[in-house]
């Protein structure tokens, strides 16, 4: 089959409608998903648990916030670091070794703060356990990275953008869900037992990984032992001591250089920096007004209004109309935030806050573009980038807007980040529709062959239609 052929048949699977029904038809896909609603439950569990025992020991507000966060800070350096074992292991053992490491965490924290002095043993420090927590979140996009890479082999062309809504929604009410329930288990168990529940849901996931899913080959091969043996025993050392390291940066490099995909990257990543960012402050701000509880109402109705447009553009839009509705959903992510320059009330801003954060549904319209454009082999390794990036700026978007709210009042710091994310979106409007289309294996989409592949000669891993893919 020619290449032109090649693309004619990827462009009609792609265009293909398909329903929430086939994804689920799909057994791996459900082993996929069960893994991911426990993986959700378990770390929100996890995160309120530590970070009432934290409390519970120390007293301290800003130790048990510190604590409800630590494991994300670190996530930025496994994402800068490390991503390229994502694609140079396989798949299925690296998803079973995130389980596995949230079990052991868990078990650790669970168990350093029940108190054993009567055995010999006595608490944890605290400073052990959160440095505890720290390290775990390190490798944690790599794991993340090997779950989003597998998706696409699951599920194929309309299918694979609908499965992206079903995670983004389950993990949406997976949060709220979790919430609630490690609220009871913290009232019936105490955060250490709730704890060990949590490592006890990890290993669920665990074994549904294991069982469950098939074990593909790494998608980028290892450099081979002819080629260290090739160097200098010094140089050898030092490869497999960095190459790793030395990998991910350069690929890093070469996918954020690559036109297409740092269009696509900056566009999932802006809007919902300082999207994300306003709804740092509702808590301050409804606190201002004096109705403190409605931070969670307004929170809830935000986490509701992201699953409500997940679910109403992946199951009525085709997938055409999925990538024009991308442009004006992405305005909707700051047209609402406009309205709290009125200073609502606790449903008027819950209104407002579900309806900005449908707008998130303008992801679906990019996820098929952004899987087209980035090379196979290096699949693991831009899918963890684009996560962990994601999560670096809407904490970067939170700091910024909570710094503006130092400046002016707080229903204006939003009115403001509203007024910020429709200039990001105008100015990435070429990336958000879609202008740069063209084939990337040739010069229209602005790629310059970037040495994605292991070795690092320069060349272009992406598989030639008549090559098997990596």
């Amino acid at each position: 089959m020619t290449q032109a052929a090649n693309q004619a048949a990827n462009e009609a699977a792609n265009q293909e409608r398909s329903t929430f029904r086939a994804c689920f038809a799909v057994a791996e896909f459900r082993v996929l998903f069960g893994s991911q609603l426990l993986l959700v439950l378990g770390d929100t569990v996890k995160m309120l648990a530590f970070s009432v025992l934290v409390y519970a020991r120390t007293g301290s507000p800003g130790l048990a916030a510190l604590a409800y966060m630590i494991g994300f800070l670190p996530q930025v350096a496994g994402g800068m670091l490390l991503l390229s074992l994502a694609d140079r292991w396989r798949p299925r053992a690296l998803m079973v070794a995130g389980d596995l490491l949230r079990v052991v965490t868990c078990v650790v924290l669970g168990i350093g703060g029940l108190g054993l002095g009567s055995l010999g043993l006595g608490d944890l420090p605290i400073v052990v356990m959160l440095a505890l927590v720290f390290a775990a979140g390190v490798p944690a996009p790599l794991f993340s990275a090997a779950r989003a890479a597998v998706l696409p082999d699951v599920l194929a062309g309309d299918a694979y953008v609908l499965g992206r809504a079903v995670f983004t929604t389950t993990s949406a009410g997976a949060q709220v869900v979790g919430l609630a329930v490690g609220g009871g288990l913290l009232a019936v168990t105490g955060p250490h037992g709730a704890l060990l529940i949590t490592a006890a849901l990890s290993l669920g996931s665990a074994a549904l990984t294991r069982w469950g899913l098939r074990d593909r080959p790494a998608r980028s091969p290892r450099p081979t032992r002819s080629t260290r043996f090739a160097r200098s025993t010094r140089h050898t050392r030092s490869t497999r001591q960095t190459g790793a390291v030395r990998t991910t940066l350069r690929v890093n490099r070469a996918l954020l250089a690559d036109r297409a995909v740092r269009g696509l990257l900056l566009a999932g990543w802006l809007p919902p920096m300082l999207s994300v960012g306003a709804e740092a402050v509702y808590v301050p701000y409804l606190t201002g007004e004096g109705s403190a509880w409605g931070a969670g109402v307004v929170l809830a109705a935000a986490a509701g209004g992201m699953g409500v447009g997940e679910f109403a553009v992946g199951r009525f839009a085709a997938p055409a109309a999925r990538e024009r509705l991308t442009l004006p959903l992405a305005l909707l992510l700051g047209a609402p935030l406009l309205g709290f320059a009125a200073r609502p009330g606790v449903a008027g801003a819950a209104a407002l806050a579900a309806l900005a954060a449908a707008g998130l549904a303008y992801n679906l319209g990019l996820q098929r573009r952004f899987l087209d454009t980035v090379p196979e082999a290096a699949r693991g390794q831009a899918f963890g980038l684009q996560t962990s990036g994601l999560m670096t700026a809407q904490a970067l978007g939170a700091a910024a807007v909570g710094a503006v709210a130092e400046l002016v009042p707080a229903h204006l710091a939003i009115a403001l980040s509203g007024c910020g994310v429709i200039a990001v979106v105008l100015a990435l409007r070429g990336d958000l529709r879609g202008d740069l289309r063209g084939d990337p294996r040739d010069g229209r989409s602005g790629r310059v062959s970037p040495p994605y592949g292991p070795g690092g000669g320069g060349e272009d891993a992406r598989p030639s239609p008549a090559e098997p893919a990596a």
